[in-house]
């Protein structure tokens, strides 16, 4: 089954933005640079981009998902529309996102094998 992982809020003010989610998640950020801030939140990740970088207006939640490419194919073949294709992030972490038919955007990640 997959399962929601990752959401994704963009920051005008990301040092701003790190005091607030530390607060309200009452811990610190696992990972902190000038691109991406990262919480653990039980077994969701709570992240943070800037938001000049990225084209968000709001929140984004990422699946993580086996086989990023077949699930991107199974879902454009839905009706879904391609809005970021598969790119790795880091050291073959791979994201990619689509726009459901009903216009939201989801994001869909894969770690690496290890």
């Amino acid at each position: 089954m997959n399962s929601v992982g990752l959401v994704i809020y963009p920051a005008a003010d990301l040092a701003q933005s790190t005091k607030y989610f530390a607060t309200l998640l009452d811990t610190q950020p696992y990972a902190e640079s000038g691109y991406y801030v990262g919480f653990k939140a039980g077994d969701v990740e709570i992240g943070l981009v800037p938001q000049a970088a990225h084209r968000l207006s709001g929140a984004l939640a990422y699946v993580d998902v086996k086989d990023i490419r077949a699930t991107v194919a199974t879902l454009l073949a839905a009706g879904a529309e391609k809005v970021q294709d598969v790119t790795d992030v880091a050291n073959g972490l791979l994201v990619a996102s689509v726009k459901a038919p009903d216009g939201n955007t989801l994001g869909l990640r894969q770690f690496p094998d290890v």
